[in-house]
């Protein structure tokens, strides 16, 4: 258990440096991501990104599952 709870750690930890390195505070990360900038307000859904870690995710369980 403390094996795979330290490989999350370590994911979350990759995943926030990856997403850090490539927002630089605005603008989308990938294409398919949705970004609206209006006036003051910014709204940001991470639609192609959220996919992408859920396989990513996905995989990672399904082989240690197996």
């Amino acid at each position: 258990m403390e094996n795979i709870l330290i490989t999350f750690g370590v994911l979350i930890v990759v995943t926030g440096l990856f997403l850090s390195m490539f927002t630089k505070g605005h603008g989308p990360i990938l294409p398919g991501d949705i970004f609206w900038k209006i006036g003051n307000t910014t709204i940001y859904f991470p639609l192609t990104t959220s996919v992408i870690i859920s396989l990513i995710l996905t995989l990672i369980l399904w082989s240690i599952k197996k």
